[in-house]
């Protein structure tokens, strides 16, 4: 049976050792059982391929089977990995991983493909049989180009590593992995792989022009001649009006999506890799400035890189990127040695570098420097402010720009003990230049990392705030384009104030002076999602490049489309194998499916995940208790919760309070305790709008005085000029 998608041979191809199955026929027990998974998996019928006589031991065969070569054209391709399977010298590795491998690369879809759910997955799928050594697990990476994944088949006991059969009891198996889930699990990793594939637009197929010839030739007259060349001429111009900017842009001028790898440490001293890592983060930081770029790559996704000996078509595949700049940093006494690169990694061709051999008090500049001279050669659009927002230089003191290096590695590579830390490397920089824009800036962003929404600190928003905008305001005196200033007043307008429409004011502004970074992007898509306008969120997600499921969820949630959010949700916990996230236990909360979301809540409890801890997710659990009839357990955490917010404002448990009686129906204590968090401002108000638990509360004229007090009505009727149509509720 050919496959789902013309031009394939197979859906599944199964490559084994025969070693693997002589014994007890486990592989063909285990593809029996996959076909009728894939049965009630898909509504097609799905071909696999699966020799049970493979051409094992054939070690010096170098022609292979022109049948294989045609078989081997198959949308996914099931490796059957064992001690055995990892050896190059063996047929199955050879002639048929390896050889996948490199035809997959090249055919119209790539060996690696993009999930609907914004994930990325290889047409390989390993199915592990055994734990290997080291060495075995890097042959395999050596031919996937990436960390060896997969779906695991083994059974583990005190000196017992062999495959998983069906009667193995997971609950003594040391990987608590059950035969009957791992086959699930391998059916549907095939069935988002091939689902994707379908939805992927296919590359032309090559057409010859007797697709096009008529069944009879009508005999031509010299004038049909004529108009006939005529018509053709005509279409050749049109044609080429249309389609030879078009084909000269994607050959001279592609899309300008960027990576800045870490910058080498050639100086022999670790203790400096944190300026060499501040050189990358400051010119990431600049190139997030120039909005004609399509895309800049934040550092969080170029730290795993770091060392890496992969070549840079490969780093650039998996960044997604047309451009990379990378670099050498070496400081020795009072010089600075620096050279940078402009890559063109898919063609392996340098298209721009620089040398810099300077005093270390010019080291400030040279990012600057570099982002300019990148943006030069890559022919874009730098507009007046951004080249001086680029060039300005941020601070005159060498030591001060040093702790504020220092404060962004910790940041980046999360080695910082508290935000105690890093606010007090902002405060030394300040004391240093009392003039250091970025300094304040910085500042009060670790303030806000202390007061977290989550209270992960034991310090309340509420308390740290005003501190902080202090400092964002002094930021911006000293530099009105601080972007990272405009992005805390957003914060502090939007969570504190509850002046939405000031909130948004700022986010754009920061966005306008820093457009290309993810993280502000980010928070933005966050807020627009607590302002009922899903679309937008999900629009800014996408460019930040995060995954869309918190706002795709509650958005049909909202809609009334349940069914459709709890089947994306089983899809989306499927993608990342062990659903046990405190996170996804709230999604099922939405969905008003408690048994799920106390099931993982009470998972995420014994791995002591300090969440738990926190009063969101306490009120949480405890919904989750009352809602299946365990209403001692609930009134426990809740009295708990109680008692924190007599002494604690950190984590809004007032809130959280008027929440879960919210969410049990008991209304008047429910505004009892959101009024109380209204007096205090607890940051967690700007919810009101959106949470579905807040849907018993929306027939009480209470909700709709509160919900005008806290500045939901305002920004609406401001919604509501913008577009007549985009009226609120009441």
């Amino acid at each position: 049976m050919p496959s789902l998608i013309p031009g394939y041979e197979y859906d599944i191809f199964i490559s084994y050792r025969q070693k693997d199955n002589k014994h007890d026929g486990w592989v063909t027990e285990f593809v029996d059982n996959l076909k009728g998974e894939l049965e009630s998996t898909f509504k097609e019928e799905i071909s696999v391929y699966f020799d049970i006589n493979p051409h094992d031991g054939l070690l010096e065969t170098h022609d292979v089977d022109e049948s294989l070569k045609e078989k081997l054209k198959c949308l996914v391709f099931i490796p059957i990995i064992s001690r055995t399977y990892c050896d190059p010298k063996s047929f199955a590795w050879e002639h048929e991983f390896r050889t996948f491998v490199e035809q997959a690369s090249r055919d119209q879809f790539g060996l690696k493909i993009k999930l609907p759910n914004g994930n990325v997955a290889s047409r390989v799928l390993p199915i592990r049989i055994y734990d290997l050594d080291n060495n075995d697990i890097k042959l395999c990476e050596s031919v996937l180009d990436t960390v060896l994944r997969g779906i695991e088949f083994i059974y583990k006991e005190p000196g017992v590593n062999r495959p998983l059969k069906p009667d193995d009891d997971e609950k003594i198996n040391l990987n608590k992995t059950k035969y009957r889930n791992q086959i699930n699990k391998a059916a549907n990793a095939i069935r988002d792989v091939i689902t994707a594939l379908e939805n992927t637009e296919h590359k032309p197929e090559i057409v010859t022009k007797d697709v096009f010839k008529p069944a009879s030739t009508p005999p031509k007259t010299g004038k049909t001649k004529i108009i006939a060349g005529s018509l053709i001429l005509l279409a050749l111009i049109v044609l080429g009006f249309f389609l030879i900017p078009k084909l000269l842009k994607s050959e001279v001028d592609p899309e300008i999506t960027i990576a800045v790898l870490l910058f080498n440490n050639y100086s022999g001293d670790p203790s400096q890799d944190y300026l060499s890592n501040g050189l990358t983060n400051e010119i990431i930081g600049h190139l997030y400035k120039i909005k004609s770029f399509d895309r800049v790559v934040p550092i969080e996704s170029v730290l795993p890189f770091m060392g890496t000996d992969k070549k840079l078509s490969r780093i650039a595949d998996e960044l997604k990127v047309n451009y990379i700049v990378s670099g050498n940093y070496n400081a020795t006494g009072d010089t600075v040695r620096l050279i940078a690169y402009l890559i063109d990694p898919r063609k392996d061709k340098i298209l721009w570098q620089n040398g810099y051999d300077q005093p270390y008090k010019r080291i400030i500049t040279i990012p600057a420097d570099i982002v300019v001279q990148v943006a030069d050669r890559l022919k874009t659009n730098l507009t007046n402010l951004e080249k001086q927002n680029i060039e300005r230089i941020p601070t005159t003191s060498q030591e001060a720009y040093k702790l504020i290096q220092q404060a962004y590695n910790l940041l980046n590579t999360s080695t910082y003990k508290s935000f105690d830390q890093l606010y007090d490397l902002s405060l030394k920089a300040i004391e240093l230049d009392p003039g250091y824009a970025d300094a304040y800036a910085m500042a009060g962003n670790m303030l806000i990392g202390k007061g977290s929404l989550l209270g992960s600190e034991d310090v309340a928003m509420q308390t740290v705030i005003w501190d902080a905008v202090k400092l964002w305001d002094k930021a911006l005196e000293l530099n009105q384009n601080n972007a990272s200033a405009h992005w805390g007043l957003a914060t502090f307008n939007d969570f504190i104030k509850w002046d939405y429409i000031k909130a948004e004011e700022e986010f754009l502004k920061a966005i306008e002076l820093s457009p290309n970074d993810q993280v502000i992007m980010w928070v933005y898509s966050q807020f627009l999602q607590r302002r009922n306008r899903h679309e937008d969120a999900l629009a800014y997600c996408v460019k930040a490049e995060r995954n869309p499921t918190r706002i795709d969820i509650l958005s049909l949630v909202l809609s009334g489309k349940k069914d459709e959010a709890h089947k994306n949700l089983t899809t989306y916990l499927q993608s990342r194998g062990e659903p046990v996230n405190h996170w996804s236990a709230e999604y099922y909360l939405w969905l008003e499916d408690y048994e799920a979301a106390k099931s993982i809540f009470e998972v995420a409890l014994q791995r002591k995940n300090q969440s738990m801890l926190i009063p969101k997710f306490q009120a949480c659990l405890a919904l989750a208790y009352y809602k299946t009839n365990d209403h001692k357990k609930a009134q426990a955490i809740i009295d708990q919760l109680i008692e924190k917010s007599d002494i604690s404002l950190a984590g809004s448990p007032k809130f959280y309070t008027g929440w879960y009686y919210s969410g049990i129906g008991e209304i008047d204590t429910a505004f009892y305790w959101l009024e109380k968090a209204y007096r205090n401002r607890c940051p967690e108000i700007p919810w009101l709008k959106v949470d579905p638990v807040f849907k018993n509360l929306r027939n009480d004229d209470r909700y709709w005085d509160l919900y005008e007090r806290t500045g939901h009505k305002a920004y609406d009727d401001y919604r509501a000029g913008l577009n007549p149509k985009n009226q609120h509720r009441k």
